[in-house]
């Protein structure tokens, strides 16, 4: 007799005393370790989706891990017959953005002018000898997401993309948004997210089709938590009112000229060449981070005459409004619903993912699957198709409530499992496009403008590059704008952070640009929860916001 173990997408008979590590192995599957499963570096983390039951006890080393989260090494098969699932925090390959989109035609456009150069076989950094060699000179642009990770290993002498990878954020043990994430370091105090994400992405590097000390420099983008947790800083600030980087106060105190950072990376963990340069990209302020910085950088804000914003929805919405003669940024408390969490059956874009859905009026549904293989659960793209037939159809109101009294829908039918969507699912979705729609409103009435007046709308991030527009609008989670203004651009984050990396000038640029930005606070503005209530409503924004006098 043997348990039945479904680890990742894989299975196998797992006897008695085993741990689960063991397995792992036994399948091929890797997990990060750098203790030798010795229960100490706390990297081999695992959720358990069913059979915990069958699974030893937590031990002491497992203190700082809570709800379905265990350490592969420590945790052990100790029942003869049952079923387990798990899944490491890195579940499969999900879809990446290789070209967002071409840079604008409209502006000044930018030659290569990387930090990293040659002279004969001496390679420099800023003018510096670091190494000698005659190899490629290589770079990373790396996107911290709270939930999705993406990397893109460029050729700095050709700016070409040589290679690329994409992956759940492995803190996710440690919270499923910044202030869980802010709280759990806080009272961790030994590094534990930042040493998990640096073994996740060491594995990433590791698997590139070239030598890991061949990469010279890496440009981090993220949020102001996640960024700052990467360096080593304490982010304990950032969970406090006013909400600041240790990085903003020390330029509102003197003694530091830019929120940007910079590191060697031997002292952060990486397996590159230990002299390489990691800089972090300037925060803007308070929660609206280095990721929004790069999306600036991506659509060339810097030059743009137009009046354009940029919103990359995710779960910390950022939202830009403005062009080269006025800046305003905010940033939306959306929470992870609309990227599967929080969500009963919601997942991110990984295989086997939803991500469209149309119901018939005899109530048909119909679904297209990430990799075409067997439906697992619900991402973002295919939760707003969702929530959009649902109303189109009549089977749901704008109150979020199902016309028919029941307490749930059936996505998917399964025998052993089936996909449901309910109103708790509904409820959560609700404030997270109620933070979105808040930040939209306030955004553009602190700027001064309608939203007629915007002349380009774009939707950035993965999940905001499948969105469908008409059910967007009609859950109203983007404007009721014309088609022709929206431009899905994909990951702009990790595209501004490519541009840093190949172009000291365009980094120049955004540390200046950084500075001229107002940062518009919604939880400090007086209207801040009555447009979060009317944006809880699933309805299409319509309505203009008030103006400010401006």
């Amino acid at each position: 007799m043997s348990v039945q173990l479904h680890f990742n997408t894989l299975a196998c008979a797992a006897a008695t005393g085993n741990s689960l590590f063991t397995c792992a192995e036994s399948l091929r599957i890797p997990v990060p370790t750098s203790c030798n499963k010795q229960g100490k570096c706390k990297e081999c983390v695992v959720e358990v989706a069913e059979g915990m039951d069958c699974l030893s006890k937590p031990g002491p080393e497992e203190r700082h891990l809570k709800g379905a989260f265990r350490l592969s090494c420590c945790t052990r098969i100790v029942k003869d017959e049952g079923t387990v699932r798990c899944h490491t925090m890195r579940r499969g390959t999900m879809r990446i953005e290789k070209h967002a989109f071409e840079l604008p035609v409209h502006g000044p456009q930018w030659k290569l002018d990387p930090a990293v150069t040659r002279d004969g076989d001496r390679i420099l950094l800023d003018g510096v000898e670091i190494d000698r060699g005659t190899g490629p000179l290589h770079g990373l642009a790396i996107d911290l997401g709270t939930t999705t990770i993406v990397i893109r290993l460029l050729n700095l002498e050709t700016g070409e993309v040589v290679a690329d990878s994409s992956f759940e954020n492995p803190q996710r043990f440690g919270g499923s948004d910044v202030m869980a994430r802010i709280q759990y370091d806080t009272e961790d105090r030994t590094r534990t997210l930042q040493r998990t994400l640096v073994g996740y992405l060491s594995r990433a590097i590791q698997e590139f089709p070239v030598p890991p000390r061949s990469i010279y420099e890496v440009v981090i983008a993220g949020n102001s938590t996640m960024r700052d947790m990467f360096f080593k800083l304490s982010v304990y600030s950032i969970g406090q009112s006013p909400y600041q980087s240790i990085t903003e106060q020390e330029v509102a105190a003197g003694t530091r000229t830019t929120t940007s950072l910079s590191e060697l990376a031997k002292r952060l963990g990486l397996p590159i060449h230990p002299l390489a340069r990691v800089y972090g990209l300037p925060i803007i302020s308070g929660h609206v981070g280095a990721d929004a910085a790069a999306c600036m950088l991506a659509v060339d804000l810097a030059n743009e005459e137009r009046v354009v914003a940029v919103m990359d929805i995710g779960t910390n919405t950022e939202l830009i409004v403005g062009n080269k003669h006025k800046v305003l940024a905010a940033s939306c408390p959306a929470g992870p619903a609309f990227e599967g969490g929080q969500i009963t059956f919601g997942m991110p874009g990984l295989p086997g993912a939803i991500e469209k859905i149309t119901i018939s009026d005899a109530g048909v549904v119909q679904c297209t699957v990430i990799g075409d293989g067997p439906a697992e659960g619900l991402c973002g793209s295919g939760l707003v198709d969702l929530m959009s037939e649902l109303l189109r159809t009549g089977r749901m109101n704008s109150l979020g409530r199902f016309e028919d009294e029941s307490s749930e829908f059936i996505v998917a039918p399964s025998d052993d499992r089936p996909i449901t969507f309910s109103e708790s699912d509904v409820n959560a979705l609700a404030q997270a496009k109620g933070a979105n729609v808040a930040g939209l409103q306030i955004a553009f009435a602190e700027y001064g403008i309608s939203y007629a007046d915007l002349d380009v709308f774009y939707l950035a991030g993965g999940f905001g590059r499948h969105l469908n527009l008409a059910s967007s609008k009609r859950i109203g989670l983007i404007p009721n704008i014309d088609d022709a203004k929206i431009i899905q651009v994909g990951n702009a984050s990790v595209e501004g952070a490519c541009i840093a990396l190949l172009s000291r000038a365009k980094r120049a640029e955004l540390e200046q640009l950084v500075k001229r930005v107002t940062h518009c606070r919604l939880e400090t503005h007086p209207g801040f929860f009555d447009y979060f209530v009317n944006g809880c409503q699933f309805a299409a924004v319509d309505n203009e916001p008030e103006v400010s006098a401006s």
